[in-house]
């Protein structure tokens, strides 16, 4: 049986705004809405999409999942993603890592790591 990363699931308070944000970021589009989740996604046949769902209650410690991304320029992007409205956060990283950890609107934390060909760069 084959399966595949069909979409990830993000909880949160204002599904409107963090689909909007990482619309944005990823350069992505909304692909359905209604008021219990927002799915977006590059194309609606271009998998994984992202499913943003309202929830009431708060994140209360650092995120056991994150996504990464891999820019061509990682400095110029990390300035495009701050613009956005994402913020930069300390989780342990360190000082002498090459990714940029940074938390969306929500405080959902994120990498942007340096430009990668394969997964195994």
């Amino acid at each position: 049986m084959a399966v595949s990363l069909y979409q990830i699931a993000i909880d949160c308070h204002d599904a409107p705004a963090l689909a909007r944000f990482w619309t944005q970021v990823l350069d992505w589009k909304v692909l359905y809405e209604d008021s219990a989740e927002i799915v977006i996604g590059a194309d609606a046949a271009a998998l994984p999409g992202i499913c943003f769902l309202t929830v009431p209650e708060d994140r209360t410690v650092k995120n056991r999942l994150h996504l990464d991304l891999s820019p061509d320029d990682q400095a110029a992007e990390v300035a495009r993603i701050l613009a956005l409205g994402a913020t930069r956060t300390d989780v342990g990283q360190g000082e002498d890592v090459t990714w940029v950890v940074l938390a969306d609107p929500e405080g959902n934390e994120f990498c942007v790591l340096r430009p990668k060909k394969t997964l195994l760069d």
